[in-house]
């Protein structure tokens, strides 16, 4: 792993391409986050009038737009960047152990939504899809991270609310599409087998995480 901090954007867009797989925040492998890479000014900052400050937070549309790499819940749950080299791989084996969704789900409305509409932000596919009631947005949520994790839903951008001098503000809303809808279909089906997209995947892992046991990456890949 890279060992001097990172202090731009630009800087983390090359190593994300370098490693290929990156979550955004610690997950419990020393050193494989964005935040853990990134130098101390990029992390979030609390200021004294109660506002904040968090550099790397907001690069993150940045990243996805420069570099064409895929974003969403992709490890565990918790969020990551994929470079576009290692999408296709990526897409191919999660998706032999997450099948697409039984006809009738709501996985399938969902995805259904996403095709027809093309991307919408998380609060918006949430209404079409009828999911307007109380305590409903983290069963909603549930079903998008699922779909994050089989590689059928991505992030395409972020989407912040303005204030009136037209100031973006807040921590801004996920805007979701498909993979296909944002790399083209033949970025998500490789001429390769699941288990040869797989085993290339633990080749890169073995590389970026050299003292981590066989089964961190099993738990990875599940």
């Amino acid at each position: 792993m890279e060992k001097e901090l990172i202090d731009s954007c630009p800087k983390l867009i090359e190593y994300i391409e370098e490693v290929g797989f990156l979550p955004l925040l610690p997950m419990g492998i020393a050193g494989w986050s964005a935040e853990e890479v990134t130098d101390e000014d990029c992390h979030y900052t609390q200021l004294p009038d109660g506002g904040w400050e968090w550099p790397l937070w907001e690069w993150k549309g940045s990243i996805l737009q420069e570099s064409g790499c895929a974003y969403g819940k992709f490890f565990n749950g918790k969020a990551a960047f994929i470079s576009r080299e290692w999408w296709p791989d990526f897409c191919n084996y999660r998706r032999s152990i997450f099948p697409y969704p039984e006809e009738g789900s709501i996985e399938e409305t969902i995805l259904f939504t996403l095709k027809h509409n093309g991307s919408l932000i998380t609060r918006e596919l949430r209404a079409a899809c009828g999911f307007t009631g109380p305590k409903m947005r983290s069963r909603f949520d549930a079903y998008v991270t699922r779909l994050e994790m089989g590689s059928y839903v991505v992030t395409e951008d972020f989407v912040y609310p303005r204030d009136r001098h037209g100031r973006e503000y807040g921590w801004g809303w996920s805007l979701l599409t498909t993979p296909e809808t944002l790399f083209g279909r033949e970025a998500c089906h490789p001429d390769r087998s699941p288990q040869e997209s797989r085993e290339r995947i633990l080749g890169q892992l073995r590389k970026i995480l050299p003292n981590e046991p066989e089964k961190v990456f099993a738990a990875l890949l599940k």
